[in-house]
């Protein structure tokens, strides 16, 4: 009986620091994005979250700080959203970092946790949505390239991009950006 306590907790310490160092990790990725896109070495963060009614109505949630405001001493240079889509298998992170004219500067993966399907992580293909605004529609396999060995992922990106243009362009239609 104790043998298989002491297994099980050691199972579940396990489990615990896997949590933190991916949330650790996530971090840090998001961080290094940040700083590498605008250019900077400290900023702010500014959570954005949708009044009640706007929330019903967007498709990109931004209740757990998903979508905020990107500043350097008190000065706007941005917007980011940080979110999570679903893989084959599995849920991959990534994030949406926006000009302050809400044009999008970069589109990065930040964690992938399938075995096939990596190439949505390349900047090659990435790029394809950079300059896009609350105002452009996305359809993967027209003005967003289909990936082969990548469709479920890849289609996922979009739609995922996709829904964080149409909940920014009714934040902005209801001028809460």
């Amino acid at each position: 009986m104790i043998k298989r306590l002491l297994v099980f907790c050691g199972l579940l310490s396990c489990f615990a620091f896997t949590i933190t160092t991916t949330q650790d990790r996530l971090q840090e990725k998001f961080d290094k994005a940040i700083k590498s896109t605008y250019e900077v070495k400290d900023y702010e963060l500014e959570s954005i979250t949708a009044s009640g009614n706007i929330e019903e109505k967007i498709p990109a949630k931004t209740a757990a700080k998903n979508l905020s405001r990107i500043s350097v001493q008190g000065e706007l240079i941005g917007y980011t959203y940080l979110g999570t889509a679903p893989s084959k298998k599995k849920k991959f992170e990534y994030v949406v970092l926006f000009d302050k004219d809400l044009k999008i500067k970069k589109s990065k993966v930040l964690i992938y946790r399938e075995d096939y399907g990596l190439q949505i992580g390349s900047q090659r293909w990435l790029k394809q949505f950079i300059g896009m605004t609350p105002d452009s529609k996305i359809e993967y396999g027209e003005n967003i390239a289909a990936i082969s060995g990548a469709t479920i992922s890849a289609s996922s990106m979009a739609r995922a991009v996709n829904n964080v243009l149409k909940t920014v362009h009714i934040l902005k239609q209801e001028n809460q950006l």
